[in-house]
């Protein structure tokens, strides 16, 4: 695992992974986690809907997976275990399919180990994506998830969690070059074009006061971890307007999604 300026998970800070955790209605976070949420609900009128709209986009773009054959599911930095988990949603399709989970938060790991000592096709691991090779190596990826098939990489809301410094295009790269031919790379992440001066000082505030990492990026930036694959229709857009399938609230603009192939 990467070890420099690795964040703290102690109970005494809060967790980017727990502070969604509570913002989507869930119970294992702490309070250092419920503060950062409750101010972030205050302050800013969005906060309450990016994180239904990331967990509605991650459901839909499996279900798409599912449909184009997709049979292997890696899900980078992956979070809690909430309601319709990705592992749930491919069962409840093909009980065969397999799913690892890979999180850097330790309490994110814990409870997912807890969720599937049960279930031989599905595995959580703790590593850090900043280190793909430590990702892609890992016995439990290398036993569940054949490269040489296609995979479905899942970065949902993660990699604004990577600064620049740690260059996440070339996180998105690593894994991109291992996947095979009919593989999918599903991205939902922050955008910085839509929020005002005043949104972007409270966010800016929320994340210098509370020491989450969460950065903000142009649509051309994101448009580059698609590089070299070919994106599904719509194409690159905010995320409710990723192939809806029922009636939704006008998109908050802060989410950019898309999901690219590998020709």
């Amino acid at each position: 695992m990467a070890q420099h300026e690795r964040p703290d998970h102690g109970l005494g800070r809060p967790a980017a992974s727990r502070v969604y955790d509570f913002s989507l209605g869930g119970k294992d976070n702490y309070s250092k986690d419920r503060d950062v949420a409750i101010q972030a609900f205050e302050r800013l009128d969005a906060a309450r809907l990016l994180p239904r709209e990331n967990r509605k986009f991650m459901r839909r773009a499996v279900r798409y997976l599912l449909d184009a054959g997709v049979r292997q599911f890696l899900d980078i930095g992956c979070g809690l275990p909430g309601r319709g988990n990705v592992h749930e949603v491919v069962h409840g399709v093909d009980p065969e399919a397999t799913v690892v989970y890979v999180d850097h938060d330790p309490v994110a790991v814990v409870h997912y180990r807890a969720l599937l000592h049960s279930v031989p096709t599905a595995a959580v691991v703790h590593a850090d994506a900043r280190d793909p090779a430590s990702v892609l190596g890992d016995p439990q990826v290398t036993r569940l998830i054949d490269f040489d098939r296609p995979v479905g990489v899942l970065m949902i809301a993660m990699l604004d969690l990577i600064p620049d410094r740690d260059d996440p295009r070339a996180v998105v790269r690593a894994f991109r070059d291992r996947m095979a031919p009919g593989s999918h790379l599903v991205v939902c992440d922050f955008l910085d074009e839509n929020l005002t001066d005043e949104e972007r000082a409270i966010a800016d505030d929320l994340v210098r006061r509370n020491g989450i990492v969460v950065t903000l990026r142009p649509r051309a930036f994101i448009a580059d971890y698609f590089d070299g694959l070919q994106l599904v229709e719509p194409g690159l857009v905010y995320a409710p307007d990723w192939r809806p399938d029922r009636p939704y609230d006008p998109p908050t603009g802060w989410l950019l999604a898309g999901v690219g192939v590998k020709p």
